[in-house]
């Protein structure tokens, strides 16, 4: 199977969208150096309007498309579903942060920007992953919804332990991140609450108007795009704030990029490897490791943006996620189906 099979337009050279993007961007910020005077005088407080309507828009179509109806499936598979949690809010977060410090603990803004994206759980391209790699659609989907709304109760804790009381306790002093706790949760309710809220309603009022058929092959189909639209359109923005400082970064993306790859491999492969040890099956095992090892890139960017600035380099950090994320991701689909063939039974593949 081809893993770029069944992927949409935008998503397939999603990559080089981005890299697009960013040279739109710079060409912007050079083109026209007012624009990001007059891109920071339309905001309230440090937060450019122009910049959160894109940034909430990116994540509505992720809320709207979450199967809600579905978390009491997942309910009954205990044992992977208590697997799945620990994989996706425990082992993937520990090693994101590892993986941070060991590569940039001299660089906290960088370190502090793989660690927004490692505890930001996908809740949107890993149901294309799922699907390429023919795992477990129900099961992933209710693990998902499961996920976006741990999100919402938990994810404004997660980035204050993880960027400022962990790194603090083993004795990180040059991490000086000023944040409080109750700053990451207003920014939370505002980029994933407002989203959340929206999305549930649109799928609960829309599909008992429409009907649910009508909503899965009509409504989505036409949304799904907008979230990959609403990511180019900010990427834009960002990067016209930064003009010539980007130009001097490329090694600062490849510095970025190993990590990151380093993170996807790791956190996949070990998960995989357990799963396949538990007999969980294929179709469990690829939903599992997919979930665990992909990362919401749009709250990533969204938080690193409200709270560190636009002209940030955890900024410039979250935006580097979905560039390296996709490629790697879909090479994960292939070697999943390489697995499958190489060492699950038929009986195995069905579980």
């Amino acid at each position: 199977m081809n893993g770029k099979a069944g992927l949409s337009f935008l998503d397939r050279f999603l990559t080089l969208w981005i890299f697009l993007a960013m040279a739109v961007g710079i060409g912007f910020g050079y083109l026209f150096p007012n624009l990001s005077g007059w891109l920071s005088s339309i905001s309230i407080g440090t937060t450019s309007i122009p910049i959160a309507v894109g940034l909430i828009i990116m994540m509505y179509p992720p809320f709207a498309k979450v199967n809600y109806k579905g978390l009491g499936k997942v309910l009954k598979h205990k044992k992977a579903l208590t697997f799945s949690l620990i994989s996706s809010w425990f082992f993937g977060p520990i090693v994101m942060f590892l993986l941070s410090i060991l590569f940039f603990r001299n660089e906290p803004h960088y370190m502090v920007g793989l660690i927004i994206i490692g505890i930001s759980t996908c809740v949107a391209m890993v149901l294309i992953w799922n699907q390429l790699a023919d795992g477990d659609n129900d099961f992933a989907a209710a693990l998902v919804a499961i996920n976006a709304l741990f999100q919402v109760l938990f994810y404004s804790i997660y980035v204050y332990l993880f960027i400022k009381v962990f790194p603090n306790m083993m004795g990180l002093k040059g991490i000086n991140v000023h944040v409080s706790i109750g700053q990451v949760a207003g920014t939370v309710a505002i980029y994933l609450g407002i989203p959340f809220i929206t999305g549930f309603l649109t799928k609960l009022l829309l599909e008992k108007k429409k009907g649910v058929e009508w909503y899965q092959k009509v409504f989505v189909p036409k949304i799904s795009p907008v979230a990959l639209i609403a990511l180019l359109y900010t990427i834009i923005l960002m990067f016209s704030f930064k003009g010539k400082y980007i130009v001097a970064l490329p090694l600062d993306t490849i510095k970025i990029a190993i990590p990151l790859v380093l993170y996807f491999l790791i956190v996949f492969f070990v998960l995989f490897f357990i799963c396949y040890k538990f007999g969980f099956g294929y179709k469990k095992a690829v939903s599992i490791s997919m979930i665990a090892s992909s990362n919401n890139f749009e709250l990533a960017i969204a938080v690193a943006v409200a709270v560190f600035g636009i002209n940030s380099k955890e900024a410039f950090t979250a935006v580097i996620g979905p560039l390296i994320e996709v490629p790697v991701m879909l090479g994960l689909v292939n070697v999943a189906l390489f697995f499958r063939k190489k060492y699950f039974s038929k009986n195995e593949v069905s579980k």
